[in-house]
């Protein structure tokens, strides 16, 4: 890695150690980054096993690790990984502020559309970088994660101009075996990703609690999942997002090789916790719809979800 790097010797804290923060903090602490992770259920197991990471390429295990139960434990840092479910997004502005100085770049890597706004709101568009994370990844047990394929993290600046400090991120990411690029525009990152989370977790959960390869072996949920997919490229369209046609194609062959995976979505549905029916299917509704585009798919689908998960 280049020494200029300005994450080199940053102080990281992660916020939201589910599947995704877990995993992605784990692959920036095993490569020597200073990263703290903010825990709560998960703290007493993390703070004596450590970090354990299933992964399709190679297992590891972090036996010690920097874990707190508070923001004010950890103190400032250089650089904040949001990884807590967008249904979470209210308490981030008292969580975050012991975490921040003058100069502490925020990243959030949540699904769906308007985390970024959010942060934006009450920290300053000029701290907020996004990131989007094409990943098959679980949470199996307090401090377990597997992935079982893909990794990459494609990351942007909110106001869409990549700066050095997004370059060298990507660089650091990478370093940490962590497959990384670098984004023009992230509205356009944050519409490819909800091309595949709008059919797959949404389906998942409408048809009865499926996972892709039951969605794909059903040839009317499979066509429906290819219907979705076209929505969302319209959707982006009018916003002037172009998305090719075959990447509809490039997303269900992907899919293809996942096997039996559940989507985290539907695994938060079966469990009994909060689903992010807002970001990920109400926001890009919303956006469509105010530039006069229906979109009666995803309304559907955004119904059902909204009417299910209030149960």
């Amino acid at each position: 890695m280049n020494p200029n790097n300005i994450w080199q010797k940053a102080r990281i804290a992660v916020v939201g150690c589910g599947a995704v923060g877990t995993y992605y903090g784990a692959r920036l602490a095993k490569a020597g980054a200073d990263v703290h992770f903010l825990l709560r259920s998960d703290y007493q197991q993390v703070r004596q096993h450590g970090i354990t990471v299933y992964c399709h390429h190679g297992d590891f295990v972090l036996p010690q690790v920097q874990a707190y139960q508070s923001a004010e434990a950890i103190g400032p840092c250089d650089l904040v990984i949001v990884a807590i479910k967008a249904t979470a997004n209210e308490v981030l502005p008292k969580v975050l502020l012991p975490l921040l100085h003058e100069n502490t770049a925020i990243l959030t890597l949540q699904n769906g559309m308007g985390n970024g706004e959010f942060l934006a709101e009450h920290f300053g568009e000029k701290r907020v970088m996004g990131g989007a994370c094409f990943v098959c990844i679980n949470r199996l047990s307090p401090g377990v994660v597997q992935n079982f394929r893909h990794g990459l993290i494609a990351l942007g600046e909110l106001d869409g101009r990549p700066q050095q400090r997004t370059r060298d991120l990507v660089e650091r990411w990478q370093a940490a075996e962590v497959p990384c690029q670098l984004e023009e525009s992230l509205n356009a990152l944050l519409w490819r990703k909800l091309t595949w989370n709008v059919p797959f977790n949404g389906l998942a959960i409408a048809a009865g609690g499926m996972d892709v390869s039951g969605i794909l072996a059903d040839a009317k949920l499979a066509e429906l999942a290819r219907a979705l997919m076209h929505e969302i490229r319209e959707g982006a369209a009018a916003e002037g997002v172009q998305i090719e046609a075959d990447y509809v194609d490039f997303q269900m062959d992907r899919t293809a090789v996942m096997g039996p995976y559940k989507p985290s979505s539907l695994i938060d549905f079966q469990q009994g916790r909060a689903v992010e029916v807002e970001a990920i299917w109400g926001e890009p509704l919303r956006r469509a719809q105010a530039n006069g585009l229906p979109m009666p798919r995803l309304e559907m689908l955004y119904t059902l979800l909204r009417n299910l998960c209030r149960r």
